[in-house]
């Protein structure tokens, strides 16, 4: 098996990947482990930056 550091993500929905960063963010909330609410962060960061757009408009537009 070939070892890789980064995971690309080349096509995922709009609706899985709000699925994603809920869960992360439940997860967090639910149990205390800040590196949950770490990673969703991490993500809605920088997804965000890809779109040009500010992180609530990006969340805003994967619950559209």
């Amino acid at each position: 098996m070939q070892e890789f550091q980064k995971i690309s993500i080349s096509e995922i929905s709009k609706n899985d990947m709000l699925l994603i960063l809920e869960a992360l963010e439940f997860t967090g909330n639910k149990t205390d482990v800040n590196d949950f609410i770490q990673l969703k962060n991490a993500i809605v960061k920088d997804l965000s930056d890809l779109a040009d757009a500010s992180e609530e408009q990006f969340l805003k537009y994967l619950q559209d």
